[in-house]
């Protein structure tokens, strides 16, 4: 199953590679792709160092939700902190008013879901099929553009109930950032020393959700069956 698994992922890959070798073959003006100097990101991904060093890509990746190209950033936050970029386009965050990153909400940083959830909005899908896709994010780019559309201030209408006022963060949460345990460290096989990007400490023996493990991007994007959502509302 796990042979299965890897070769189904390779061949999604491959095929991903070819679309999009395929694509920067056109027009990418024509195309109306992104080409951005800066991410819109939240200060916890940003990390608190003030003086970051960031690579910027063009037309790198395919956004993970309406998938055109769009330019990818990437920079690391901290020097104990794992390298982090850019996943999904900024029309596709604007829209949601979310980090293009972690995809939380900017102003309250929680899930789309608890957001809607607590500000009584319906989550709203983009069309499955390719061409309405493209058909509907070109309309939101020119709503957005023109100034018709504010994710922004849409929820701003009314101020936050209390169970939003509960659940959004005070500040910046850095710790979220951190790098992950070297699994080599922990069996005492590690040869990279003070080099190596991930940490060098033991597990701690903690209960572990596996329903967190679960997590989609594009669940979290839309605000449904989001595990870290279901559990911040169960509280």
């Amino acid at each position: 199953r796990e042979e299965k698994r890897r070769e189904e992922k390779s061949s999604s890959g491959r095929a991903r590679a070819s679309r999009m070798a395929h694509r920067l073959l056109r027009d990418r003006d024509a195309e109306g792709w992104e080409k951005a100097e800066f991410p819109i990101v939240c200060e916890t991904c940003l990390g608190p160092n003030p003086y970051l060093r960031m690579t910027r890509a063009e037309y790198d990746k395919e956004c993970k939700i309406c998938t055109r190209p769009f330019t990818v950033f990437r920079w690391r936050p901290g020097a104990d902190a794992r390298f982090k970029k850019t996943e999904i386009c900024q029309t596709c965050a604007r829209a949601k008013n979310v980090c293009q990153t972690c995809v939380l909400d900017l102003d309250y940083q929680v899930p789309v879901q608890v957001r809607d959830h607590a500000l009584g909005q319906e989550a709203q899908l983009l069309p499955k099929s390719d061409i309405n896709r493209e058909y509907f994010v070109q309309n939101l780019e020119k709503q957005i553009a023109s100034g018709e559309f504010d994710a922004q201030n849409k929820g701003k209408v009314a101020r936050p109930s209390e169970v939003l006022s509960q659940l959004q963060r005070s500040g910046p949460m850095y710790s979220r950032n951190k790098a992950k345990i070297c699994s080599f460290f922990v069996k005492g096989c590690c040869t990279r020393g003070a080099e190596c990007p991930f940490r060098h400490e033991l597990p701690q023996e903690v209960h572990k959700d596996e329903s967190l493990a679960k997590q989609n991007i594009k669940d979290r994007y839309h605000g449904v069956n989001d595990p870290v959502a279901a559990k911040m509302l169960s509280k």
